[in-house]
């Protein structure tokens, strides 16, 4: 059976999709790159957002009018979120819910004898050291648990994701030594929130971000989206943790809002001057921080003088990343029975916000202007060159390069979103000059 596979949405679904594959090709299966030579096609939804929603039922009304004759199921949050809608949408479809993914072989068996079986709800499986295809071959995602223990008025995802369930460090660290050893060089660890990890079985995030460092290998570890509401009891040793020099010198904390009250309606459980906090103290423990944040513009209950409030936060805490989301409401939230803000006036507060980001980013970037940075090239570009990740998390673009490899590069173009750099020759304790890019998988350089 040949399966074409899509996948929408964040970095834990895009792993999600990856052991599907994986489980797939073991039990048989033969993954093809377009649904023109698919048996099966499977559409990994996303649902956080209403225009990623729209955006994925409208594809999944055109792939059913190009391929009529194809099975096709549906797995993702979309399964578990919305099921009416997706019962209408494609009623002769399969669904993988976002918990059911170790199901996936069975349900496309099914769909291939011409049965539509249906797998949703909350499902506990442990989704470590499963069979994996990577989308990118030296970059693995470590997912270290699932759900999350918010209540967020805003959010449908935890609807799909459920509460939380934290997957043992010594599995988590096989599966990390595995991707080392089959020559992957960066390590995301991601979740609904990696603050929340072991909040349920007694283990901790610093704990675990130690024993993946302790691998043998010269490789990098990147720590997803902690909430601030949960960081503060291992704030010390998390700290610490990310000061390892086999850690991405980043930290993605949401804020959200700048606002107190909005930040209460929102029941996001820590307030404006929490959060100032726990970035001083991170900035201060790490110099070189990169520091990405999130906000939502036009929550039903923010004012004028709320988003002046947002403002006026990001002012202060001039994030490296900010990403930003223009409030709709979502399926079964508390938020979505309050009325709606102005669209207009929802756009222009967007507008506001995103020509500051662009200010702050453009100023941070410039001071990394004919800098020497040591970057780690994971990717071809888009538009030719290469991608590399500094230290702090920055993307740097460079001609040349080899994939999987560390490069010593000099910065001589600076965008809000991006760098340019050059390769620039090291000296050995000799004094002579040796090439930029080195080998992670070798002792030497």
């Amino acid at each position: 059976m040949k399966i074409y596979m899509e996948t929408f949405g964040c970095t834990f679904n895009q792993a999600d999709s990856e052991i599907m594959a994986g489980l797939l090709e073991k039990n048989g299966g033969i993954i093809v790159k377009s649904p023109e030579n698919a048996d099966v096609i499977i559409i990994n939804t996303c649902y956080v957002k209403q225009p990623t929603e729209q955006k994925i039922t409208n594809h999944i009304k055109k792939i059913q009018s190009q391929f009529p004759e194809k099975k096709l199921l549906i797995a993702g949050c979309m399964v578990d979120i919305h099921p009416r809608k997706l019962e209408k949408l494609a009623p002769e479809a399969g669904w993988i819910g976002a918990r059911r993914v170790n199901s996936t072989p069975e349900i496309v068996e099914a769909a291939m004898k011409g049965n539509i079986l249906r797998e949703k709800g909350q499902g506990c499986d442990i989704k470590t050291c499963l069979p994996r295809k990577r989308s990118n071959p030296r970059v693995h995602i470590l997912q270290i648990c699932e759900g999350c223990l918010g209540k967020c008025s805003y959010c449908c995802t935890r609807f799909a994701r459920g509460k939380l369930q934290s997957y043992p460090i010594s599995l988590l660290k096989k599966e990390a030594e595995q991707a080392v050893a089959e020559g992957c060089v960066e390590i995301q660890i991601t979740a609904q929130d990696t603050a929340a990890f072991g909040k349920d079985t007694g283990e901790t995030l610093p704990d675990l971000i130690n024993e993946i460092a302790s691998i043998e290998g010269d490789f990098r570890i990147r720590v997803g989206m902690m909430h601030p509401g949960n960081i503060q009891e291992h704030l010390g040793d998390i700290a610490q943790a990310l000061r390892s020099e086999k850690v991405y010198k980043f930290l993605h904390l949401p804020v959200q809002s700048g606002s107190n009250p909005v930040l209460a309606d929102m029941n996001r459980g820590h307030t404006v001057e929490e959060y100032l906090e726990l970035v001083r103290y991170f900035k201060s423990q790490i110099p070189s921080l990169s520091l990405a944040t999130d906000i939502i513009v036009g929550y039903p209950t923010e004012k004028e003088d709320d988003f002046q409030d947002t403002l006026n936060l990001i002012q202060e805490i001039r994030p490296d990343f900010l990403h930003i989301s223009k409030y709709h409401h979502r399926p079964g939230t508390k938020s979505s029975l309050l009325p709606e803000i102005d669209h207009h006036t929802m756009k222009k507060r967007s507008s506001s916000l995103n020509d500051l980001k662009s200010e702050i980013a453009l100023e941070k970037n410039k001071k990394l202007l004919k800098t020497r940075q040591k970057i780690l090239i994971t990717d071809k570009g888009s538009k030719g060159g290469y991608l590399g990740r500094s230290n702090s998390y920055k993307t740097v673009v460079v001609e040349e390069a080899q994939l999987g490899t560390f490069q010593d590069v000099e910065i001589t173009q600076y965008k809000s979103t991006y760098l340019r750099g050059k390769n620039v020759k090291i000296k050995d304790k000799n004094g002579d000059h040796l090439s930029g890019a080195r080998n992670p998988h070798c002792n030497g350089v």
